[in-house]
């Protein structure tokens, strides 16, 4: 598996079991959590190996779960996702991913901020094809396109965040992998190392369980804002330092 010690192993895997609790119970944070870890220890791994295992946790969240899934939505996000592909693609051949995750990250913050407070973002054709676009540039580019997307779904029912995601999640990284395939940005040490992976990430989910059960509804929201806010302050801060 490429050039990782056990100590690399150790902590990357570490940080996809956490990851994958977060995603489990809230729909998104997979990408907020390992990402940072596997681009500041194996930045060679990225985006590739996170994409392969962020195309495989929402098989295992909809083999429990697949009820309330928002088809109408992903049927006008989805689409939009697709360009956003190809444009992540292009970003990840052509442009710095400094310049990329600072403005994305700031981007989000703000409308985190906004939607926290006063403003309410409706569930249309436009604000679902925005998202489905700027998802597939950042999670291509990034392997974080979630916060977007689960914006707009913060105040649905929480099983119905976490089934439209996973399903968004599952088409959106196959796209973002085909595309990078095609471009010739994956490597065989990004597929290894996904595939040693999958134990953590199964024992994440399966950790998740009890707490996925009991979770209050209207502690959803907040978490989603939270887990959202995070990931674009750790794309920020990773893109500055980085």
């Amino acid at each position: 598996m490429g050039d990782l010690g056990v100590w690399t192993f150790v902590a990357i895997a570490a940080a996809l079991l956490v990851g994958t609790f977060v995603q489990s119970v809230v729909g998104l944070g997979l990408g907020l959590v390992a990402a940072p870890v596997i681009t500041l220890l194996a930045p060679q791994l990225m985006p590739g190996a996170m994409l392969m295992l962020a195309s495989v946790l929402p098989v295992v969240t909809l083999s429990r779960e697949r009820e309330e899934i928002d088809w109408h939505g992903l049927g006008w996000s989805l689409p939009a996702r697709v360009v956003g592909t190809g444009v992540g693609v292009w970003v990840v051949a052509s442009l710095s991913e400094r310049q990329l995750g600072v403005g994305i990250g700031l981007i989000v913050l703000a409308a985190v901020l906004l939607t926290a407070r006063t403003v309410v973002v409706p569930i249309t054709r436009r604000t679902l094809g925005v998202a489905g676009f700027v998802s597939g540039v950042t999670g291509t580019a990034t392997s974080i396109g979630g916060p977007p997307f689960a914006l707009l779904y913060q105040r649905r029912p929480p099983r119905q965040i976490r089934t439209t995601l996973a399903v968004f999640f599952l088409v959106g990284a196959a796209m973002s992998l085909v595309g990078l395939g095609i471009s010739g940005e994956l490597t065989r040490d990004e597929l290894m190392v996904a595939v040693a992976m999958l134990p953590a990430l199964l024992v994440g989910f399966a950790i998740s369980g009890p707490l996925r059960r009991r979770l209050p509804t209207e502690v959803v929201r907040p978490l989603v804002l939270l887990v959202s806010g995070a990931s674009a302050v750790v794309l920020v801060v990773r893109s500055l330092v980085g």
